[in-house]
C-alpha cells in the first residue's frame, strides 16, 4: 500500500477492533455493523431529537411535517424528474432547468416506487433516511480506520449535529451523495480500487460536487499506479466517468458543449472565483445592521469550514480526504450563484469534522458530553428555524 494511504492509528494495537471473520459476506457485514452500532445509534438519536423538535414546532405553527420533508423546494424537482424524466427541451413543456439536477436519486426513487407501496415522495424520503444511516456508517468507518472507534463514533454524531443536518432526512440528495462519498473514500484509503471507482461514478451521477469524489479517487489511485498498481490506474480512469457522462449528455441534449453550465446559469450559478462569497460574508457578518439569522448562520458555517480545512492540512490528513474536502470547498466558495444553500452544499464534507472529533474524544467525559449535547440541540432548533421560519429553500 502506498505510504500516502497508510495512517497510523492513535490507539494501541491491542485496542483496535478484531479483523472481520472470514466466513462469508453476511457475517462480515453483521460484524462491522455491530462494531459501528454505537455510532449508528448515536446518529439516530440525534436525528430523532431533531425530528421531534421539528414536529412540535410544526404542530404549533399548524404545519405538517411530511410535506416539509418529502415534497418541498428541490424535492419537487427530483419528484418531477422521477415521474416525467427530463422532458423535451424544444417544446413548451420542456424546462432545461431540470437538467441541473443529476439523475441517480430520481432514478432510484422511480425504480423503488415501482416495486413498493406509497407515493414517490414517501419513497424518496425513506430512501434519504436509509442513505443517511449508510452515510453515518461510512463516516464512522473512515474515522475508525484513522483514529479508532471512539473518534469514528463522535465523527458520525457530529455529522448528524451539523447546523443544517435536517436536510439529511429530506427528499434531497445530500444523504445519498454523502454515503457514496464516505464509502468511496474509505475504499480509496483501503486500496480497494474497483469499489472506489464504482462509488465515484455513482457519486458523479448524484450531484455536481461528485467531481470532488472523482478528484480524490483519481489522485489517490494515480499515486498508487506510480508504484505499479494496474487496478489503481484503471480506477483513476473510471472514477470521473459518472460526472463527465452526465455533463456530456446534457451538452448533447442541448446541442452545445457547455450545455450543463448554461443550465446552471439559468439558476444564476457560475464560477466567479469567490467574489460573491466575499461580498456576502462582509454583508452578513459585518455591515448588515438587520441581518437575517439564517444567512448569518450560513456565513459562519463557511468561515468555520475554511478554518477547519486549515486544521485538516495541519493534521496531515490522508490525501484523499484533503482533496475531497478541498475541492468541495473550492466549488462552494468559488461559486457566484445563490448564497443561502451553501451550508447544505457542505454537508458531505465530513473530513472537516475530524479535528473536532479528535478534540472531543480527548476531552474530559463531561466536556465531551456537553459539546455533543449542545451540538445536537442547536442542530434541532436550527433545523426547525430553517424549514418553518426562513422563507426560502434550505
Amino acid at each position: 500500500m502506498p505510504p500516502v494511504l497508510t495512517v497510523r492509528p492513535t490507539v494501541p494495537a491491542s485496542r483496535r477492533p478484531p479483523s472481520p471473520p472470514r466466513d462469508g459476506l453476511p457475517e462480515r457485514v453483521r460484524g462491522t455493523l455491530r462494531h459501528a452500532a454505537p455510532a449508528l445509534l448515536g446518529y439516530l438519536a440525534v436525528r430523532l431529537v431533531g425530528l421531534a423538535v421539528l414536529a412540535r414546532w410544526a404542530h404549533l405553527k399548524g404545519h405538517g411535517v411530511w410535506p416539509e420533508l418529502a415534497a418541498s423546494w428541490d424535492s419537487r424537482w427530483y419528484l418531477g424528474i422521477a415521474e416525467h424524466g427530463y422532458g423535451p427541451v424544444d417544446s413548451a413543456s420542456g424546462d432545461p432547468r431540470s437538467m441541473a439536477f443529476f439523475p441517480l436519486y430520481p432514478a432510484l426513487v422511480k425504480a423503488l416506487a415501482a416495486v413498493t407501496p406509497g407515493s414517490r415522495a414517501s419513497v424518496g424520503l425513506v430512501l434519504a433516511v436509509v442513505c443517511s444511516l449508510v452515510a453515518a456508517w461510512g463516516i464512522f468507518a473512515v474515522g475508525d480506520r484513522l483514529h479508532g472507534r471512539r473518534v469514528g463514533t463522535v465523527l458520525a454524531v457530529l455529522w448528524g449535529s451539523l447546523p443544517v443536518a435536517v436536510v439529511q432526512w429530506m427528499g434531497y440528495t445530500e444523504s445519498l451523495f454523502t454515503a457514496l462519498a464516505a464509502w468511496g473514500l474509505y475504499a480509496a484509503l483501503d486500496g480497494r480500487w474497483a469499489w472506489a471507482a464504482g462509488l465515484s461514478v455513482a457519486a458523479g451521477l448524484t450531484r455536481p460536487t461528485g467531481v470532488a469524489v472523482a478528484a480524490a479517487v483519481m489522485v489517490a489511485a494515480l499515486l498508487a499506479a506510480r508504484r505499479g498498481s494496474r487496478p489503481a490506474l484503471a480506477a483513476a480512469l473510471v472514477a470521473p466517468l459518472g460526472w463527465l457522462g452526465y455533463v456530456g449528455w446534457v451538452g448533447w441534449r442541448l446541442g452545445r458543449w457547455d450545455g450543463y453550465f448554461a443550465v446552471q446559469r439559468l439558476w444564476g450559478n457560475e464560477w466567479d472565483g469567490g467574489e460573491v462569497t466575499r461580498l456576502a460574508l462582509r454583508t452578513h457578518l459585518v455591515y448588515n445592521q438587520d441581518p437575517q439569522f439564517f444567512l448569518a448562520v450560513v456565513s459562519v458555517v463557511l468561515v468555520v469550514s475554511a478554518g477547519l480545512y486549515l486544521l485538516c492540512l495541519a493534521d496531515r490528513q490522508p490525501l484523499p480526504l484533503l482533496v475531497f474536502a478541498g475541492v468541495l470547498l473550492l466549488v462552494v466558495l468559488g461559486s457566484g450563484g445563490v448564497y443561502f444553500p451553501r451550508a447544505r452544499f457542505l454537508l458531505p464534507a465530513f473530513p472537516l469534522l475530524l479535528p473536532l472529533a479528535l478534540a472531543i474524544t480527548h476531552a474530559r467525559r463531561h466536556v465531551a458530553a456537553l459539546a455533543l449535547t449542545t451540538a445536537a440541540l442547536s442542530s434541532a432548533w436550527l433545523g426547525g428555524h430553517m424549514l418553518l421560519v426562513w422563507y426560502g429553500p434550505p
